[in-house]
């Protein structure tokens, strides 16, 4: 540890000195359908300093670096890549080019690992990036053994959060070195004397890990992803001519080592992604272990089991693909070491092997940590369903979120407790959200049960899972998260200003995943969306008791029609309706919070009665305060053991398990499901 102290002092005082890098000169397909365009369009601004073709047809392995972007949620990972991918000519059609999906560009993250290729400098360079959010850490798992190398991108501001620690514990977990980058350093609340202290504390963070000396002296970039420059030491604006990523570039060819690869033998490749297109059924996509494939190439798929390796599927290469930038382009040739997607094979999954027929040795799986939470997926029974949807049988919702197990490992689909209901494991309500979210707008109809944390039992002991949570919040604030965490089992580790902040805290818990279920809605509402809450799981440990009181009862329909202003004026005093006027109702919808913390039975369908008496203008008066309309993540955490989520393409309801109210009385005091 002194050694890798010693090495960081002189190399810190050597990068002060260090020219910055010289910045390099800047670098028609047959008609096909519009589903496969993207599979035949070219990349020419990267394919000018692209690598040349050995005497197979594949890349020298010595030209290639694979390399992880890795960073905590905000931290400027996609910005990054979007730098990257211009600074090698690739053409950028919008800002965030890297996140595909419609939700990603919707809520400005990132859902899903994604793999792109660039050149420089007669290199290629394989770049992964990755999701920073706690609850698709299983896409960072999947992908960071395909890597050699890793960026490790830190908010100089904010400095390492508790993703950071996740991400980077992956990384040296396989070895990795990897380069830190200070990004955002163009803010005005950041100096040199802020990044120093950030870097200590990514170093802290390295030695804490486990890391090897070679690995706690990571080289260091400072540099402004959205002013798209990067540099080997501390500036606020570094010149013209130097505002671009060519620091950058250089650093991961100088500090990535190229892969350890073999062309001369059987080609094996263990598959990390899988997608799948209309024409040409399942795309998979990994990196070649060893040997050269080529379209037309016999190959086989191999898993491992418990009786050995099986052998399940024969098949042929019927194209390779590899993605440039921002277009898919085919390729006759990939050899090892490169990432690389094919199609062809119609049977492997993620962590299979695809391998020449000769070889019958799958390659180790990827070893994913377990999921913490569980929810429960159903028919729609309720008295409107069918109404939006059209995907409402149980066989088809199973036959969906089996397809999603098998492109995301962090998934796992089990059947449910009652006919024609499924068991869906994930990382947390997010992650699950985002999957009831995407299955919505498919046009399925389902209900859904609240969050179900995992436990275990170890030696007779109840273990539950802890996660490590980060809060940034005014001064003002401060109280309400004390005590609010307190009562969900919140344990205070750290607290202290925030550096280069006037009167804002942040403070370091550990909690029950089970008390933040619900919590972040609560927290954005209560400090007006100025406050920052970042989680991440930690590990099992003794289960501490039981929550205090998180939430109030809710108000309860016991009448079945549509929703009258009449109604709801004289119970807006009885709590925060869900509901205003027009909407339908059913019995055992629920329609609002009860101000106590029973629940309450109520009639939003009542009408006026007509009498021979008149009363000009008397409904003209009836005005109600607007509505809580709740989005499916907060309706996720709001709803309680005896309650479930009526999900369909156009409305988010909540309803009670059993509808019926003396159904509910008699199950008052029977445990659930």
């Amino acid at each position: 540890m002194a050694a890798a102290l010693l090495l960081r002092g002189l190399r810190l005082a050597a990068s002060r000195t260090r020219p910055a890098f010289p910045a390099p000169a800047s670098s028609t397909t047959p008609y096909v359908s519009p589903l496969l365009r993207r599979l035949y369009s070219s990349a020419a601004a990267s394919a000018a300093a692209s690598p040349s073709l050995g005497p197979g047809g594949a890349l020298d392995p010595s030209r290639i670096r694979n390399v992880a972007v890795i960073a905590h949620v905000d931290h400027g990972k996609t910005t990054l890549m979007d730098r990257l991918l211009r600074q090698c000519g690739a053409d950028i059609p919008h800002e965030r080019a890297m996140d595909s999906i419609s939700l990603e560009r919707e809520r400005g993250i990132t859902i899903a690992s994604k793999v792109t290729s660039i050149s420089w400098k007669e290199n290629e360079l394989n770049m992964v990036d990755t999701p920073g959010h706690a609850d698709f850490g299983g896409e960072v798992e999947r992908v960071v053994g395909m890597v050699e190398g890793a960026v490790l991108v830190v908010d100089a501001g904010e400095g390492p959060l508790a993703q950071t620690k996740f991400v980077l514990s992956k990384a040296l977990k396989y070895g990795l070195r990897p380069i830190l980058l200070l990004n955002k350093v163009d803010r005005p609340s950041v100096s040199e004397e802020t990044c120093n202290e950030v870097e200590s504390l990514v170093f802290d963070l390295f030695a804490n890990l486990g890391a090897t000396e070679t690995q706690l002296d990571f080289p260091v970039l400072y540099a402004s992803a959205k002013e798209g420059w990067s540099s080997l030491t501390f500036t606020k604006s570094p010149p013209d001519n130097a505002k671009n990523m060519s620091t950058l570039l250089d650093s991961i060819l100088q500090h990535v080592p190229s892969p350890k690869a073999d062309l001369e033998a059987p080609f094996q490749m263990l598959v990390s992604m899988m997608e799948r297109d209309f024409y040409l059924g399942r795309i998979l996509t990994g990196r070649v272990r060893s040997g050269i494939i080529r379209v037309g190439d016999k190959v086989h798929g191999l898993r491992s089991t418990d009786d050995g390796v099986q052998k399940f599927e024969d098949g042929k290469i019927v194209k390779l693909m590899k993605k440039k930038g921002t277009s898919m382009v085919t390729v006759e040739a990939a050899g090892a070491g490169d990432i690389i997607s094919m199609a062809g094979l119609a049977t492997p999954a993620i962590g299979h092997t695809v391998a020449n027929s000769d070889i019958l040795t799958a390659l180790p799986t990827i070893e994913l940590d377990p999921p913490t939470i569980s929810m429960t997926f159903g028919v729609n029974d309720s008295p409107l369903a069918g109404r939006n949807g059209t995907h409402l049988t149980g066989a088809k919702i199973g036959n969906r979120l089996m397809a999603e197990a098998e492109t995301n490992l962090a998934i796992n689909v089990l059947p449910g407790p009652l006919s024609e209901s499924y068991e869906v494991q994930g990382r947390g309500e997010l992650q699950l959200g985002i999957l009831i979210e995407n299955m919505r707008r498919e046009g399925f109809e389902l209900s859904v049960s609240p969050p179900r944390v995992m436990y275990k039992t170890e030696r007779g002991e109840r273990l539950e899972p802890i996660e490590e949570v980060t809060v940034e919040v005014d001064e003002e604030h401060v109280g309400f998260v004390m005590e609010t965490l307190t009562h969900r089992k919140g344990e205070v580790m750290d607290m202290g200003p925030v550096p280069g902040t006037t009167g804002r805290t942040r403070i370091f818990l550990t909690c029950p995943s089970r008390g933040l279920v619900g919590f972040k809605g609560i927290f954005n509402s209560f400090t007006r969306g100025t406050g920052f809450m970042h989680r991440a799981f930690q590990s099992y440990a003794k289960y501490r008791g039981q929550l205090g009181n998180v939430r109030k009862g809710v108000l309860v329909s016991v009448g079945k029609g549509l929703i009258t202003s009449h109604a709801l004026m004289s119970l807006e005093a009885r709590g925060i309706l869900f509901v205003s006027p027009g909407m339908e109702a059913y019995e055992g919808m629920i329609v609002g919070e009860h101000s106590r913390d029973s629940d309450l039975d109520i009639n939003p369908v009542r009408t006026k009665e007509l009498t021979n008496i008149r009363a000009p203008g008397k409904d003209e008066n009836v005005r109600l305060s607007p509505p809580r309309l709740m989005t499916l993540e907060e309706a996720i955490g709001y709803v309680a053991a005896d309650e479930l989520i009526e999900v369909t393409p156009k409305v988010i309801r909540l309803r009670k398990k059993y509808l019926d109210a003396t159904k509910r009385k008699m199950m008052k005091n029977k445990p659930m499901d």
